[in-house]
């Protein structure tokens, strides 16, 4: 059966996920890697979200390292496995996203896979989003298709929930096209907050954001940014929600106590969430949380309590490990791509067709 290899950096920028899939009649997760982000280059891709001097030889620069470290992942994966390059059909990069205006008819992740190619000695597919953009979509979220792929079997109204820097639903009812879209900001601003408050990369478990209460007044505020009042196929990223936009509503209000402000960055999510899902699909019968937020237990059971009627739980129970299924899809979207198979969802993105996605690097 064909292997396949996906590599997912994400919004959180806190390390390279490196998947192993078998692709026959249905994905199987075969094996797994995750290497951290060094510091020095978490820093340096986080800089380039925004414009700066010599961005351009930054960013080739970059995105040299970043491919450095994912080819290092990949080989030791490899020979974990005792697999050699031949045995692998081909890898699928998503690279990492330093900038996503749809909006402008743009979107650019970096990554190097002609570089990726010549290290590993496998053809690359990479590129992923700039079809869909091209044909007037969003460009994101993508994993909607694979979503349907992995659980469009299950009977009732399901929604797939992938928290990671920014938290997007799939929405699979029987007989109807998958849909899907953003919700707004998942774990970027609480990891931001924390990291500029106490240095550290994240809220492991939420409890720091456990230990505040949600102050009414912030979280109005924020809720009335126009990116929450309207409908999908929509997407963003950290050129709308990043720490100026907090300070930015922090200004004109009250000074709050740091946990109070993570407390209520964690309501902002849920909230954001669970409205989102309701205006979408007011009968969810199950929500299956994957992404790092599915680790966020004050989040979990935030989510579970706003949605009584609805049984939350993580990817897992449907046994697809929730850290792995970015990665995992984008070894999918490499074979949709070798396969000549469309990958995109119009329903979701609001592109003018399907479309099949993702530029070939040959080894």
């Amino acid at each position: 059966m064909p292997l396949y290899i996906g590599v997912m950096s994400g919004t959180s920028l806190d390390g390279l996920d490196i998947a192993l899939i078998e692709q026959s009649t249905a994905v199987k997760l075969i094996a797994t890697h995750y290497i951290p982000m060094p510091d020095t280059l978490r820093s340096e891709l986080l800089a380039l979200c925004a414009s700066g001097a010599d961005e351009i030889a930054r960013s080739a620069i970059a995105q040299q390292h970043w491919v450095k470290l994912a080819a290092q992942g990949i080989q030791t994966l490899l020979s974990q496995q005792q697999l050699k390059p031949q045995d692998i059909r081909a890898i699928g990069s998503h690279g990492q996203t330093i900038r996503h205006e749809p909006a402008r008819g743009f979107t650019v992740q970096i990554g190097n896979p002609a570089l990726l190619t010549e290290l590993t000695g496998i053809t690359v597919v990479s590129d992923f989003r700039s079809r869909d953009v091209a044909a007037g979509g969003q460009g994101a979220p993508l994993v909607p298709a694979f979503h349907e792929a992995l659980f469009g079997e299950q009977s009732g109204n399901r929604a797939v929930l992938n928290v990671g820097g920014f938290s997007n639903l799939s929405l699979i009812e029987t007989g109807k096209p998958v849909a899907g879209f953003d919700c707004g900001p998942g774990n970027v601003l609480l990891d931001a907050w924390i990291h500029q408050q106490r240095s550290e990369h994240f809220d492991r478990d939420g409890q720091w954001a456990a230990s505040g209460k949600v102050e009414t007044q912030l979280l109005n505020a924020l809720l009335s940014d126009p990116f929450f009042v309207t409908k999908g196929p929509k997407s963003t990223g950290r050129e709308v929600f990043n720490l100026q936009w907090l300070h930015h509503h922090l200004g004109g209000l009250p000074a709050f106590k740091p946990q109070d402000v993570q407390a209520t960055l964690l309501e902002l999510t849920a909230l954001t969430i669970v409205e989102s899902l309701q205006t979408a699909q007011s009968r969810t019968e199950t929500l299956l949380v994957c992404g790092g937020g599915a680790h966020n237990a004050t989040l979990m059971n935030r989510l579970a309590a706003l949605l009584p009627s609805t049984q939350v739980s993580s990817t897992a129970t449907y046994g697809v490990d929730p850290d792995w299924v970015e990665a995992m899809a984008f070894a999918w979207l490499a074979h949709c791509c070798l396969e000549g198979i469309a990958a995109n969802r119009p329903s979701v993105t609001g592109a003018r067709g399907l479309r099949v996605l993702g530029a070939i690097y040959p080894a």
